[in-house]
């Protein structure tokens, strides 16, 4: 089945881009998001004044980017003269996700990214209210004037995966063949998990089982699902409920160090 791509401009130009797996060889572990972020720019007028702290301007140059090479990203973006210029948002704007994937996640159960398959449900950048009250607030009144393009880009969806999207990404874990199944937050575990399991709806039902795995059957193929909060919760970006993220501590000093413990299991058998 061909992965959905969907089209659209950010502002200043750039195209939107889908991100999938790059690296499709067989992976121990499959992580499941909710959608791409996106490179930030700070966007300073001719005057001085920072127009809009952290603007989403092009796509990431990598599925759950870590942050690196923001610069050369934004270099590239042609700002005409009248609209001033672009900075690299703070840190904080820009790979938090990818690097909350790396540090929170990955490491504390001893597994590098090579041997990870990301995916999203929603593979590209989605609008949030904060971007689109930026957008319409200072890119819109100068876009005639300083003769920017439309932004045209979607916005976050009521619902992240339809049938269609649930089969491409049943299809990426069967070729990814991993052995566990992480599921970032309530939304992968909603509007995936919950098609193929239906006791679960959301991270809070898995009640104090909380980071430990569960055995699910997909496509008569037994997996291991990991059910974790998503990397806001974790690293506390913006708003975010601290007992998850102090449950996610606790899981990372206690149980994650010790949850896999061997190189592949043999619970990825095709049930006969």
């Amino acid at each position: 089945m061909n992965p959905t791509r969907p089209t659209g401009t950010y502002p200043f130009g750039s195209k939107l881009r889908p991100l999938f797996q790059e690296d499709r060889s067989p992976k121990r572990l499959f992580v499941l998001g909710v959608y791409a972020s996106a490179v930030h720019a700070k966007w300073i007028g001719l005057d001085g004044r920072v127009l809009v702290r952290a603007l989403a301007v092009a796509s990431e140059p990598v599925i759950f980017w870590d942050g690196s090479g923001a610069d050369r990203v934004i270099a590239r973006i042609d700002v005409p003269a009248l609209a001033g210029r672009l900075e690299p948002a703070g840190l904080a704007f820009n790979g938090s996700s990818g690097r909350s994937i790396d540090d929170d996640f990955l490491s504390s159960l001893g597994v590098a990214r090579k041997d990870a398959w990301l995916c999203d449900l929603v593979p590209h950048t989605c609008l949030n209210p904060q971007q689109c009250a930026a957008i319409g607030r200072e890119y819109e009144p100068r876009r005639h004037d300083c003769g920017l393009p439309q932004v045209d880009l979607p916005q976050v969806p009521r619902i992240f995966a339809d049938d269609r999207r649930r089969a491409e990404v049943l299809d990426e874990i069967e070729e990814a063949q991993p052995e566990v199944i992480i599921l970032l937050g309530d939304q992968p575990i909603r509007h995936f998990l919950s098609y193929q399991e239906r006791r679960w709806r959301k991270l809070a039902d898995f009640g104090d089982d909380y980071g430990r795995l569960h055995p699910v059957v997909m496509r008569d193929r037994r997996y291991q699902v990991l059910p974790l909060a998503h990397p806001r919760q974790v690293r506390g970006l913006g708003t975010h409920s601290t007992d998850w993220r102090l449950r996610h501590e606790v899981w990372k000093r206690e149980v994650a160090p010790g949850l896999l413990g061997r190189p592949r299991a043999a619970n990825i058998l095709k049930i006969v």
